[in-house]
């Protein structure tokens, strides 16, 4: 499959929510996406990475106010060289600092999962500090472009355009996808997919400044109707998987 990007025309009238969601980023615009009650029962603020503008930067921060991350596919992520942070970890731990193999994520220490999907943090090259919402965003873009040449079959060299650490969070998508495991990672993975479009999503988790805790699925939907953003479910994403 090309991942060429995408020049639909956005046609979102009269498509049911997973429909919506599907022409919406499918168009480059922004989404709602629910996990599950039972997981980490949290919305994310969700856009394509190549399209990901300063302003939507903005929004992810002000609005959403998790952690602003770029998933990426696991064949992306392999052709690139994008181990999961817990090896890396390991690796280090193995050769020398032995003190860092403590921090390695442990069976049980996630509630909801069995692993973390994080990867490396990296700012592109082009980038000053990597913070400013125009530095976030031009790393993320570069981020989608490079994922797209990569899944397109050309070898790139990571480290010639991105530095690490830096101020984005690299999410690596399991394998298996949704038969291994179904967190924001692989549940955009598959929404991207599915529009046809580079598997590289820009996800942030929207928090509650007066619980302390994530934005409930009401106060989240509410946001969605407010805003005339498609707000979906992981579930709805499971079904169209199977289809």
């Amino acid at each position: 499959m090309s991942y060429e990007k995408s020049t639909h025309v956005c046609v979102c009238a009269e498509l049911n929510d997973i429909e919506k969601a599907i022409e919406a980023v499918r168009c480059g615009k922004m989404i709602l996406l629910f996990d599950s009650e039972d997981r980490e029962g949290e919305t994310d603020l969700v856009i394509p990475a190549q399209t990901a503008t300063p302003s939507d930067i903005a929004r992810m921060r002000c609005d959403g106010g998790g952690l602003i991350c770029v998933a990426i596919h696991a064949t992306a992520a392999d052709r690139l060289g994008l181990p999961f942070m817990s090896e890396i970890l390991k690796s280090v731990s193995l050769n020398g600092h032995r003190s860092l193999i403590s921090l390695i994520e442990k069976k049980g220490d996630i509630p909801y999962d069995t692993r973390s999907s994080f990867s490396l943090w990296v700012n592109h090259r082009g980038t000053f500090t990597g913070i400013t919402d125009n530095d976030r965003a031009l790393t993320i873009n570069k981020l989608g472009e490079i994922v797209q040449r990569v899944m397109n079959g050309e070898n790139m060299d990571f480290g010639a355009e991105f530095r690490s650490p830096g101020h984005v969070a690299l999410l690596r998508a399991a394998s298996g996808l949704l038969s291994e495991r179904r967190g924001q990672t692989e549940l955009s993975i598959v929404l991207a997919m599915k529009a046809g479009i580079t598997p590289s999503m820009v996800v942030c988790e929207m928090l509650d400044c007066k619980s302390g805790k994530a934005l409930s699925r009401e106060d989240a939907m509410r946001y969605s109707a407010c805003h005339n953003l498609p707000f979906i479910e992981g579930k709805d994403i499971l079904k169209v998987a199977c289809d």
